[in-house]
């Protein structure tokens, strides 16, 4: 028996640690940066972080090209901060919150030679844990011994990449009967990845047949719309209408993901949302964060299909994009059923967005 960590209990303790403000350690092709997310980094890890030389701040290609930074990297840019770069400066790179008050940041210099792979896992590594996308980077010796004398986690390159790109295996925890408005006969199941993500919940609407097509809906959360009622999106008004068609039906499954704001988290969504006071569009806002339009993986719902034993079915969604995952994770994807509902005047700017840049059929 060893108690020993796995690759995915070490990212999450990562994630964790990177949200807490602690540096996690980066090693590979015989180099090592200690890595700080820049959003929760203080004043004080930065002074002990330039202790161990000149540090590099990574950003991903969107946010450079808001910044007109030149991202030779490809997907990220890695840029290098002036002497005296604070955290203020660090921090007005990583935030778009005050471009528009102050679009001046640079000129930014960024590095063309040397590796950028792990740049790019202090990227993902930010990302999936619901950070900015924004990473200070100090290469430093002997990291082994430098995670084991201050108690740091240790990832390395090649155990990082296919960790971050897979899909961690998923359990059933429990299920038990909940009757429903749209439905009284209504069970919710939890699911829990391996790796102590978040969980994700399937409703299943009365008994639907395995060998048949089942009309189901893949429904990220959306705090602001599912519970306070928000204006600003369809997301409430398409999760009752969605359980509502499969209680008339008889039968359907709604998963239920834990894949707020597209998959950014809360609080980068609510950063998008003050963007769009300042006039970006959805999409837009995303990029000036340094995200991509979508950031979700539907690969969950799949999965989680697959786990209760369905192998085909009737798709309640406007985005194609959904239909095209489902059929690349194996599921027959029988008919899409449309789900136009909850337009109103706060939102019609955002749905006209999703239409046109984001292929959705409105």
């Amino acid at each position: 028996m060893s108690l020993g960590l796995t690759i995915a209990e070490r990212l999450t303790r990562a994630r964790g640690d990177l949200r807490m403000g602690v540096p996690v350690v980066l090693c590979g092709a015989g180099e090592a940066v200690l890595v700080a997310a820049v959003e929760t980094l203080d004043a004080a890890r930065l002074a002990d972080l330039r202790g161990f030389g000149a540090p590099v701040l990574a950003i991903t290609e969107r946010r450079a090209t808001t910044l007109k930074a030149r991202a030779y990297d490809g997907d990220l840019a890695r840029i290098v901060p002036p002497s005296d770069a604070d955290l203020g400066w660090l921090r007005s790179v990583a935030d778009p919150a005050d471009d528009l008050r102050m679009p001046m940041k640079g000129p930014l210099q960024s590095l063309r030679d040397g590796q950028a792979d792990l740049a790019r896992a202090a990227l993902g590594l930010a990302k999936s844990a619901h950070l900015l996308p924004a990473a200070l980077m100090v290469p430093v010796e002997n990291a082994l011994a430098l995670a084991g004398s201050h108690g740091l986690t240790l990832l390395a390159l090649d155990e990082i990449a296919p960790a971050l790109a897979a899909l961690p295996p998923m359990e059933e925890v429990v299920s038990a009967r909940v009757p429903l408005v749209a439905a009284a006969a209504g069970r919710v199941h939890v699911f829990r990845p391996d790796d102590g993500g978040e969980e994700h919940y399937a409703i299943e609407i009365g008994r639907p047949d395995r060998d048949q097509p089942v009309l189901a809906r893949l429904h990220s959360a959306c705090f602001t719309g599912d519970v306070l009622g928000s204006l600003k999106c369809d997301c409430g008004p398409q999760l009752r209408a969605a359980l509502a068609q499969m209680g008339e039906a008889g039968a359907g499954v709604l998963l239920y993901l834990n894949q707020e704001g597209r998959g950014i988290g809360l609080a980068n969504k609510m950063r998008a949302y003050s963007l769009q006071d300042q006039g970006f569009d959805t999409v837009e806002a995303n990029h000036r964060l340094g995200f991509e339009d979508d950031e979700r993986d539907f690969r969950i719902g799949a999965e989680i299909l697959r786990k209760l034993g369905f192998r085909s079915v009737r798709l309640l969604t406007n985005n194609p994009k959904k239909l095209a995952m489902m059929e690349g994770c194996g599921l027959q994807v029988t008919e899409r059923v449309p789900l136009r509902v909850g337009e109103t005047v706060e939102n019609r700017a955002y749905l006209a967005t999703k239409a046109a840049k984001s292929g959705h059929l409105l």
